[in-house]
């Protein structure tokens, strides 16, 4: 629409729009062997800036500091799966939801999410944190995603919660592997939801263009299409 066209105008006429991605996530955002950044989160964010006609530049961060650094406006779009919380979503904007997430819970077989004593791992800055913590329950927290099978292969932890599309990275892992944990869907409503793209919260226009950019995508067939590159399943 004509209002948008002069709302996103407005927000590049700064510049490019600053772009946070995670790097060490896969299969939702990772570096290729090139070194390039890619899978789900940041293909379907390159989509969402072409299909805008905006001119985007990527910066990697990591999810422990993304609110802050979108809520202070050091980014415009945080290209990263966000449940959308009550907590979070007083902070800053939340875009049309991309995919559905749940939640895994891995641990050795019969060992249920509460049990005393269990050190559970976890993605700093994540729902999946958060939820831990206020259950009162230990956590050994990492920075990425990439990383949660190093606390488990060292005995450090000996469980963890983890968004379903990153497990299957972490189910590759053959030292993962070895530790015989089962995954069970946490029911919590807290980890099950939809999850999106958060958006500063100064640009309600950038928010709207972003939704319209996202219902084309699915429209189009490119939307399908990044889907079917790095996910064996349909989120959509």
């Amino acid at each position: 629409s004509l209002c948008l066209a002069a709302g996103m105008a407005a927000a590049a006429a700064d510049g490019p729009l600053q772009v946070a991605v995670l790097e060490n996530s896969p299969p939702m955002s990772f570096r290729d062997d090139g070194g390039r950044l890619t899978g789900f989160s940041v293909e379907i964010a390159r989509a969402l800036c072409e299909e805008m006609q905006a001119r985007c530049e990527f910066h990697v961060t990591v999810l422990g500091r993304l609110l802050d650094a979108l809520a202070g406006g050091e980014f415009d779009i945080g290209a990263v799966s966000l449940l959308d919380t009550p907590e979070r979503r007083q902070r800053i904007l939340f875009a049309q939801p991309y995919f559905r997430s749940i939640t895994l819970w891995f641990a050795k077989p019969g060992v249920e999410p509460g049990t005393p004593g269990l050190r559970i791992a976890v993605v700093k800055g994540s729902a999946q944190e958060n939820y831990a913590r206020k259950q009162g329950w230990e956590t050994v927290a990492v920075q990425t995603n990439g990383n949660l099978a190093t606390p488990l292969v060292a005995g450090v932890a000996q469980a963890a919660i983890v968004p379903m599309n990153t497990s299957l990275h972490l189910q590759k892992n053959v030292d993962f592997q070895r530790l015989g944990l089962t995954s069970t869907v946490m029911k919590a409503p807290e980890l099950i939801g939809n999850a999106s793209f958060g958006v500063n919260p100064q640009l309600p226009e950038l928010k709207i263009a972003v939704d319209e950019a996202l219902a084309r995508i699915k429209r189009n067939g490119v939307y399908e299409r990044i889907n079917t590159q790095f996910l064996p399943f349909r989120v959509n």
